[in-house]
């Protein structure tokens, strides 16, 4: 397919090389990938495989921008989007190992993993603020996971795995942060994590990487504070880390990290969460590699990085839910993180 010929929407991923790089693949109303266009983002990767990445490759809420965590250089690189064509806008430090970013309204947070801790700056027309934001400290012992925003834009999660753990911070006038709320994960090592729109959050549970432990829980939220409505329910999967939610709400898809496959868990009216498929989704074979996940942004497909099958893998998505395989592109390097999809 020729990059922009025929071309509805886009995938990203980034390289994590030494020289980082962003990979932008058009995509077809088939779901299907043209060629890969290369950006350099100006930032350093860590060059290794399995970067921990629940977010580090997002767009902004308005779709005009993709922003790039560079863990080894300790940046986020800014890019105005045109289909597959990238202007770098902008370069902001954020800190110590960055790998996961949240943005709503023009309010950008980014998730430092090497000294743990919470930046900010703000997102304009022409790209970010040349003002460097404030940073939120997080537990030394946090070890975390993922930030995001909830649907109404008024709180920030984000997942703690060396505390069991889930804060809640209150986003307050002017984009800064109030005391969180901490609520105890319902199961070990909370993970990625994906809203509804009724504020439904569904939190994967990696279990310390137990074989075959892996589990979802759900949580209703309101008053800046979370409610258990499914706990740890299992899918014999292991090392589950990523999630989405459809836009009708009706399914959240878990990719399972060690068996390189994709739940499907339906989600009710009040937030309580089944599993419908443990293995909807497989790249073919069980081996390790399935990682970062995004849904594109008119809800037919679910692509996700297969790390150590150097690939993006894509799947169309029935009206009843089941995935078919589609789209799929291999040949990336094996240290490829971070996806996002429109």
């Amino acid at each position: 397919m020729d990059e922009q010929m025929g071309a509805v929407g886009a995938v990203f991923v980034q390289t994590n090389e030494e020289r980082n790089r962003v990979l932008a693949f058009a995509r077809d109303a088939e779901g299907n990938l043209g060629d890969p266009v290369s950006h350099e983002t100006g930032g350093r990767g860590t060059m290794t495989p399995h970067l921990p990445s629940q977010g580090s490759v997002v767009l902004s809420q308005d779709r005009r921008f993709l922003l790039v965590a560079n863990a080894g250089s300790g940046d986020v690189s800014v890019f105005r989007v045109d289909g597959v064509a990238l202007e770098r806008v902008g370069i902001v430090p954020s800190g110590d190992a960055p790998r996961s970013i949240a943005e709503r309204a023009g309010n950008v947070f980014v998730m430092n993993t090497g000294k743990p801790a919470i930046a900010s700056f703000r997102l304009a027309d022409a790209g970010p603020s040349p003002d460097v934001g404030n940073e939120t400290s997080l537990p030394a012992d946090a070890d975390p996971a993922q930030i995001g925003f909830a649907p109404d834009g008024r709180a920030l999660v984000v997942t703690q795995r060396g505390t069991d753990a889930i804060a809640v911070y209150p986003v307050q006038d002017g984009g800064m942060l109030g005391e969180p709320t901490i609520v105890e994960s319902s199961g070990p090592t909370p993970y990625g994590f994906a809203f509804a729109s009724n504020g439904t959050l569904v939190v994967t549970e990696a279990f310390r990487a137990q074989k075959g432990a892996a589990a979802a829980s759900s949580y209703g939220s309101a008053g800046g504070t979370l409610a258990p409505r499914t706990r740890s329910l299992a899918n014999g999967m292991s090392e589950i880390c990523w999630a989405v939610v459809t836009s009708d709400d009706r399914f959240a898809y878990t990719a399972n990290f060690a068996e390189s496959t994709v739940s499907r868990f339906a989600i009710a009216a009040d937030g309580a969460i089944s599993l419908e498929d443990a293995t909807a989704g497989s790249i073919g074979e069980r081996r390790p590699g399935l990682r970062d996940e995004d849904l594109s942004d008119d809800g037919r497909f679910l692509f996700a990085i297969d790390a150590d099958g150097g690939s993006v893998v894509g799947w169309r998505i029935g009206a009843d839910g089941s995935l078919t395989m589609t789209g799929s592109r291999d040949g990336l390097p094996n240290t490829i993180a971070g996806l996002a999809a429109r």
